[in-house]
């Protein structure tokens, strides 16, 4: 079985747009950071030319679904029936981007399969992420 889900999305830029009005995102789960989504966006959509990848909560992704989430560099609101609203903000700007809501359902589902919501701990080796704190603290 797979650790790793990746899946490709629509994004709409709403804001900050340099040059593509539709950008071929992809959303990304990895087991071994089981509280962790990533956000791709490709070279071409992005000020500095070259891609850029957002890692936030897949809860904030979740709850952005039903309701108004985030007060950081991520925030995620549903809009309308089928869409979902992501910001993401830096120094250099604010971007929006709508995603289809469907999208955002598959992928979570696909995330809940491969490690359910409410059991990400199980996942993590806290044994060996604090012998590796205290081997470099001597």
């Amino acid at each position: 079985m797979s650790t790793v889900i990746e899946q490709p999305v629509e994004a709409r830029l709403v804001a900050a747009a340099p040059r593509m009005p539709n950008i071929p995102a992809t959303l990304h789960y990895d087991r071994s950071d089981p509280f962790a989504v990533r956000m791709t966006f490709p070279a071409p959509a992005t000020l500095e030319g070259v891609e850029v990848c957002w890692t936030f909560a897949r809860e904030l992704l979740a709850a952005g679904l039903q309701g108004p989430e985030g007060h950081g560099d991520v925030r995620v609101r549903p809009y309308g029936y089928d869409r979902t609203v992501l910001e993401f903000h830096a120094p250099e700007g604010t971007a929006v981007v709508h995603v289809r809501s469907g999208e955002v359902r598959r992928f979570l589902e696909a995330t809940s399969e491969l490690v359910p919501t409410g059991r990400e701990y199980l996942q993590l080796d806290l044994d060996h992420g604090l012998a590796e704190l205290m081997r470099d603290a001597c």
